[in-house]
C-alpha cells in the first residue's frame, strides 16, 4: 500500500475514484426545507413563550429561503447535473 505522501507527491499512481452517485437534488433540497420550516415552526413557538430570540426566527427564514434557490438552481441546471442532453 503506498504511503500519503507518495500519493500526494504522485496522484498518477492511485487508482481512480468511483464514479458520482446520481441523486435527484430535488428531493434533497425539499427535504431540508422541511427540516427548516420544522424549526421555524418550532422557534415561533418558542418565540411567543419568550424562549427564543428573532434572530433565531431569522435564521430559519434564511434557511427556508436559501433552500428556495436552491430549487430555482436545480430547476435550471436539471441537465446539467443529471448527465442529460
Amino acid at each position: 500500500m503506498p504511503s500519503i505522501t507518495s500519493m500526494l507527491l504522485h496522484p498518477e499512481r492511485r487508482r481512480p475514484g468511483p464514479p458520482p452517485l446520481r441523486v435527484d437534488l430535488r428531493r434533497v433540497l425539499l427535504a431540508g426545507i422541511a427540516a427548516w420550516a420544522t424549526a421555524l415552526a418550532v422557534t415561533v413557538v418558542l418565540l411567543a413563550l419568550g424562549r427564543a430570540t428573532p434572530e433565531v426566527v431569522v435564521t430559519c427564514s434564511v434557511g427556508i429561503l436559501l433552500g428556495g434557490l436552491g430549487l430555482l438552481w436545480e430547476r435550471r441546471n436539471r441537465r446539467a447535473y443529471r448527465g442529460e442532453d
